[in-house]
């Protein structure tokens, strides 16, 4: 291979390989810019429908609608070379039946240009991700807790404590024979998670899982410390991008006030430059 080839992005196969090796790297995207800064860091780059609460001040994922998604989606895969694009199927998009997922789950492929779609759920989800890789859907499942189901699972608690841990586990090794390519394990005891890793064939991505995963994923705005009000516990922040941005507001307009901005620096002259 050529010194100077450019990496090429990974395939879903290519995802499952690293089963068990190097840690598999991963973050949410929602924006062009965002998605070029972590494209030469990540092996996939997620279009979270958690977007619905980050960008657009939404309660919770259930209001986020597949127009939505599409545009997020459209945006990300221009910022995007190296990484793998993922998108999430959006809550009543795909429950109904196997037949809807497909459609909408091709729908996001073609128009986002998504290498793979991620969906919610474990044993009553294993048809419908049978369904979808007979028909060339690769897909990434993702069981614990499923911010999607919320309502259900009476808060974003933890899951898989006590008794409910082989539940899970069950829910597990279904995704993975229905043919999943990876699964995304959150808020779950690390020893759990750990057991998992273990005893599936494709590679689990920790959010709350602990580290022995195969890999991991966070929201990019939590860990860029973007909120200043919200840090979940299993969040580390890499910086403090919230608290900067406000000071730095604050600055400006102070600065406008006092019309110490703009300096003469920042403004033009009736003179043509010489």
């Amino acid at each position: 291979m050529s010194a100077t080839a450019r990496k090429t992005a990974p395939l879903p196969d290519d995802i499952r390989a690293m089963k068990g090796g190097s840690p598999i790297v991963s973050l949410t995207a929602y924006t062009t810019p965002m998605a070029r800064m972590m494209d030469e860091h990540c092996d996939f780059v997620l279009v979270g429908d958690s977007v619905g609460m980050v960008l657009h001040g939404l309660p919770s994922t259930l209001g986020v609608t597949m127009e939505m998604m599409i545009l997020h989606g459209r945006a990300v895969a221009r910022g995007l070379q190296k990484a793998m694009l993922v998108i999430d199927i959006p809550f009543g998009s795909y429950e109904e039946s196997p037949a809807q997922a497909f459609r909408n789950a091709a729908r996001l492929m073609r128009e986002t240009g998504a290498a793979a779609v991620k969906l919610e759920g474990g044993r009553h989800m294993a048809e419908t991700i049978g369904f979808l890789v007979a028909r060339g859907v690769p897909v990434m499942a993702h069981i614990g807790l499923t911010p999607q189901s919320i309502n259900t699972l009476g808060g974003y608690r933890v899951q898989g404590r006590g008794a409910a841990a082989e539940a899970l586990l069950a829910d597990a090794r279904a995704v993975s024979d229905a043919g999943a390519f990876s699964v995304v394990l959150e808020k779950v005891p690390a020893t759990l998670a750990d057991r998992i890793t273990a005893e599936i064939a494709i590679p689990t991505i920790g959010i709350g899982a602990g580290a022995g995963c195969d890999g991991q994923i966070l929201v990019v705005d939590d860990m860029l410390g973007l909120f200043t009000d919200f840090k979940p516990k299993f969040v580390k922040r890499y910086a403090t991008l919230g608290a900067d941005g406000e000071a730095a507001i604050a600055s400006y307009a102070a600065e406008v006030r006092a019309r110490d901005f703009p300096a003469p620096e920042h403004t033009f002259s009736d003179k043509a430059p010489e």
